[in-house]
């Protein structure tokens, strides 16, 4: 198999992503995959693994797959609350991109903003009690609520091109 799409999603953010990346190849010889224990890092040529952002960086499991790979092309894709935050997403890249074993060939990374789960914004609203945390609050309730309309579109386009950009 040439493309294997293997992906982890919290709020269905980073799985819709993952179905439309799986729609836009062309490519007859590929599968996609929920991330579960039993998935093998064997039987692709090229690995798209999506994520959600988890403290700003992917979840557990996602990291222990990606430790598994073994000489194979890797794209990484994910969706996280701040994704309109450039200097976030770097850092994101960055600790993700770590996981990735020497022997693999790194393709690179397309990360989009998602919607957060309520509870995150109340969490948000809480620290508007104090002081010192009103003004960030107030930052990060704006940023919670533009988060709610990703991904969109355009987030599923700029996935899907660059996919094909670098991969195709």
């Amino acid at each position: 198999m040439k493309y294997k799409i293997v992906y982890t999603s919290a709020t269905g953010n980073t799985r819709n992503l993952a179905f439309a990346i799986y729609q836009a190849l062309d490519e007859r010889s590929k599968d996609i995959e929920e991330l579960a224990p039993s998935t093998s890092p064997d039987d692709g040529e090229i690995y798209l693994v999506g994520f959600w952002t988890d403290k700003g960086t992917c979840p557990l499991a996602t990291g222990e797959f990606l430790k598994r790979l073994s000489g194979k092309k890797v794209l990484l894709f994910g969706t996280c609350g701040t994704g309109g935050d450039p200097e976030y997403c770097a850092g994101v890249e960055r600790r993700v991109r770590s996981l990735v074993p020497e022997d693999c060939e790194y393709l690179g990374t397309f990360l989009c903003q998602g919607k957060m789960p309520r509870a995150v914004r109340e969490k948000y609203e809480a620290m508007l009690d104090n002081k010192k945390t009103r003004e960030l609050a107030k930052k990060m309730i704006a940023n919670f609520d533009q988060a709610l309309l990703h991904p969109d579109a355009e987030d599923y386009r700029r996935a899907i091109a660059f996919v094909r950009r670098v991969c195709v």
